[in-house]
């Protein structure tokens, strides 16, 4: 089933907030949270993480209908890409290198941020590169 088009961007744009506070505090607890949004985007979907759940119950009743929808595999992906970059940057803040957090934490950040203010996926142009990738190796 499809998903409303504004919850992923929604949550985009409270991870951009989420992860620019990680980075200028370089706090591995702030980090951890977001780290812990992404695994649960990841595993149980973008609409059950505690983004979607907000949209969902806070922000959507608020909105007109939903005009633009899309399926739920490619920003998934793009959490797991996420829990990616935010579990290195969780590694570098709290155990070393600290360039390593910094430049992990960064690139999500980069990538949310495209996602909020332009909605511009990087993780979803990377899960319709992989699939077109997979159905020509078979």
């Amino acid at each position: 089933m499809d998903i409303d088009a504004r919850g992923p961007r929604f949550a985009a744009a409270v991870t951009t907030v989420v992860l620019a506070a990680a980075l200028i505090t370089r706090s591995p607890w702030i980090l951890a949270w977001q780290t812990a949004a992404f695994a649960f985007g990841a595993a149980a979907g973008v609409s059950r993480s505690p983004y979607g759940w907000a949209f969902r119950t806070a922000v959507r009743p608020r909105l007109a209908p939903a005009t633009e929808f899309e399926p739920p595999e490619p920003p998934r992906f793009a959490q797991a890409v996420g829990l990616v970059f935010a579990g290195l940057g969780l590694v570098g803040f709290a155990l070393g290198p600290g360039w390593l957090g910094l430049a992990a934490t960064g690139i999500a950040l980069a990538a949310a941020f495209l996602n909020a203010a332009f909605g511009y996926c990087l993780g979803c142009e990377m899960f319709l590169l992989v699939r077109r990738f997979a159905v020509r190796a078979e």
